[in-house]
């Protein structure tokens, strides 16, 4: 790798230790380096502010003049809640930007590229832009597709269960438990349906030690608003906020009781003839809220769903090696998991062993 290579790398893997805790802003990372020396470094902030950009400069000081700069995106150029990054480069007298990206939000779109070259300081565009792109999928999904970013998690026996019909089983072991676990710290919500909650009661919490805070906005997507009152989510929604997507005609009633007991629930549009909730419609809901990346757990019923719509950007599969038998859930409610990974909409990006259980990446080809 080259130098340039090298310190964008380290500001890649710095940005993602934000996933999850910075939107409605993408998690940036900014590195200011001097005589191949590392003087400042900054994050985007938890709840999106302050940016990375002012974070690393301040860290840096006087000696930031003169000094190179790697953003993980380019530097903003509008007034929002916080002044243009872009600006905050160019007073502090850095001499040179490399970035990895250049951001697709129409407000900068190329413009705090341009206002640093206009301030005669020398800038490197797309510098490892495709892991740039990676860590700030969110970011990209939410302003140019309108929604989230989706990740679908299935965990799933070797003959594709999810479950055993009448009987809890655990699928996957321990290090595969824990690997959801990390998956639910790096996404601003996890979402399950309604059926899931009735069957399971989850809780949908991260228990990893030393990650206990990073639980993600739990989500429900429950057309009918039928989530009890006494299950898990309710009962913790004062501890960890739970919210409930329901359609218009869901009982009035059931609603109010949801909302008394501290979770915060959504309207919105059903599909034609009241076939479930239009997923479309609610994820935009998600992105008023400021959602960036959402992980889908389950079950098959919603997974279906999400696949139909082609509304899921990323796969992760974590497979078992045992055998359920005729007496399984399938993990699709119709069709077959494996022809959906062996599509051309499907590609796999890698597979890593975790214990007996192995856990495959697809993404979705655009």
């Amino acid at each position: 790798m080259s130098d340039d290579e090298r310190l964008m790398a380290a500001a890649i893997a710095l940005s993602r230790r934000g996933l999850g805790r910075t939107w409605p802003n993408p998690s940036v990372a900014c590195l200011i380096v001097r005589d191949g020396a590392l003087i400042g470094r900054g994050v985007t902030a938890v709840g999106g502010r302050p940016h990375a950009e002012p974070q690393a400069l301040l860290e840096a000081g006087e000696a930031a003049r003169g000094a190179t700069a790697y953003v993980t995106l380019e530097p903003c150029s509008h007034f929002g809640r916080t002044p243009p990054c872009a600006d905050a480069l160019i007073k502090a007298g850095v001499s040179r930007v490399v970035a990895a990206m250049t951001d697709p939000d129409p407000r900068v779109a190329g413009n705090g590229l341009k206002r640093l070259r206009d301030a005669g300081i020398a800038v490197t565009a797309g510098v490892l832009e495709d892991a740039a792109r990676e860590s700030h999928a969110g970011h990209i999904a939410r302003v140019v597709y309108g929604r989230p970013h989706v990740t679908l998690k299935i965990a799933a026996s070797a003959d594709g269960m999810i479950a055993r019909r009448g009987e809890r089983v655990a699928i996957t072991g321990a290090l595969a438990n824990t690997a959801v676990h990390l998956m639910r710290a790096s996404h601003d919500a996890v979402i399950v349906g309604a059926n899931t909650t009735a069957i399971d009661d989850p809780l949908l919490t991260v228990r990893v030690p030393g990650l206990e805070g990073r639980t993600p906005l739990r989500i429900v997507l429950d057309t009918d608003a039928t989530l009890s009152l006494g299950s898990r989510l309710v009962r913790s929604a004062h501890e960890s906020p739970v919210h409930v997507v329901c359609g218009y005609g869901a009982p009035p009633d059931r609603a109010q009781a949801l909302e008394a007991m501290g979770v915060v629930v959504h309207r919105v549009s059903t599909n034609l003839y009241g076939n479930g909730l239009n997923l479309t419609v609610a994820l935009r809901e998600l992105v008023k809220l400021g959602l960036t990346r959402v992980m889908v757990e389950g079950g098959a019923r919603l997974s279906q769903a999400f696949l139909e719509r082609d509304l899921v950007d990323e796969l992760v599969l974590f497979r078992s090696p045992d055998v359920i038998g005729i007496h399984g859930v399938p993990a699709l409610a119709s069709g077959s998991l494996t022809d959906d990974l062996a599509s051309p909409r499907f590609r796999l990006t890698r597979s890593i062993i975790r214990g007996r259980d192995t856990e495959f990446h697809y993404k979705r080809s655009r």
